[in-house]
């Protein structure tokens, strides 16, 4: 496949590692992030570089890789927005975590500039990330995956093909991360319980990490906690967003979700406590405080 002229919006953890497997692939690559470190960063491993509205109406494809809902729609329509500058036939991949609602209302807005919208919530994390190995939770018309082609070849491992408008790759991303979120509050529960009875934080991961008990979660988020390194993979911030997200949903469906409504508490307390800025693992901290417990890293 000839080489794109692809740009990636938000180089956080996961978004650097995008741009780094699109460049990796072959493409022209362009770094955009309100941190003028990360941009510096990623040119200084071989991005392009040029403003945003000058090399936008030249761009095959965009990934939008940032926080949640009113960042997207600021970057596609704010008041430098991208999707008017983008020439008609482009893409514009929307990663972030967001309300069906939302993604459909932004399908709809892109079509209006000939700009095609792929709805894609992204899961992997970091590492995933920098591989070119996310899985992409993905719905849209069959001009927007085709158009995106190239960027999801260059940045994810499974992409699985939801529906053929947006809405549907943001509920299936809404259904994991409901489990992920319940999985790392349980998971720093569970750990944390066992040292009320004896049982080291080192010997949990050793002895779960191989019964029934385990999750992907736990085998991921707990050698964090085990190495008492809480540098920030995915932040406690990050939750209170996605699960409150969760909740919108469910109250709208209505929808009982109770497990999810007590994980976000402790995702809350977590960031109450300053601890926001943190690896999401940190969660733990709400506990061992609670019972009076000393983590690794914290003697």
């Amino acid at each position: 496949m000839s080489a794109r002229k692809i740009a990636v919006i938000g180089l956080g953890s996961m978004g650097y590692g995008m741009a780094l497997s699109v460049l990796r692939a072959g493409h022209e690559t362009f770094g955009y992030d309100i941190n003028p470190d990360a941009v510096k960063r990623f040119v200084a491993e071989g991005g392009s570089s040029g403003l945003l509205e000058d090399v936008s109406g030249s761009l095959d494809a965009a990934a939008i890789v940032v926080l949640n809902a009113a960042q997207t729609e600021s970057v596609l329509f704010g008041d430098a927005g991208l999707v008017p500058r983008m020439r008609r036939g482009s893409v514009v991949m929307a990663c972030a975590t967001v309300p069906p609602d939302f993604a459909r209302e932004m399908e709809a807005r892109c079509a209006e500039y000939g700009v095609h919208y792929l709805d894609a919530p992204i899961s992997g994390g970091s590492v995933k990330a920098a591989a070119g190995a996310l899985s992409v939770m993905a719905a849209g018309t069959a001009e927007a995956f085709a158009a995106a082609e190239p960027l999801l070849d260059a940045t994810a491992e499974t992409v699985f093909v939801l529906g053929d408008c947006a809405g549907p790759g943001s509920a299936m991303k809404a259904v994991n991360q409901l489990l992920a979120g319940v999985h790392i509050a349980t998971m720093a529960e569970a750990l944390t319980f066992g040292m009320t009875q004896g049982v080291s934080p080192e010997k949990f991961l050793d002895v779960i990490s191989k019964c029934a008990g385990t999750s992907w979660m736990l085998e991921n988020r707990a050698p964090h906690i085990v190495a008492g390194d809480y540098t920030p993979h995915s932040s406690v911030n990050i939750w209170p967003k996605d699960l409150g997200i969760v909740l919108d949903i469910a109250r709208d469906a209505r929808f009982s979700a109770p497990i999810t409504a007590a994980a976000l508490q402790q995702f809350l307390a977590a960031a109450g406590q300053g601890l926001g800025a943190e690896d999401d693992a940190a969660v733990a901290k709400v506990y061992a405080r609670n019972a009076g417990l000393t983590l690794p890293g914290d003697a």
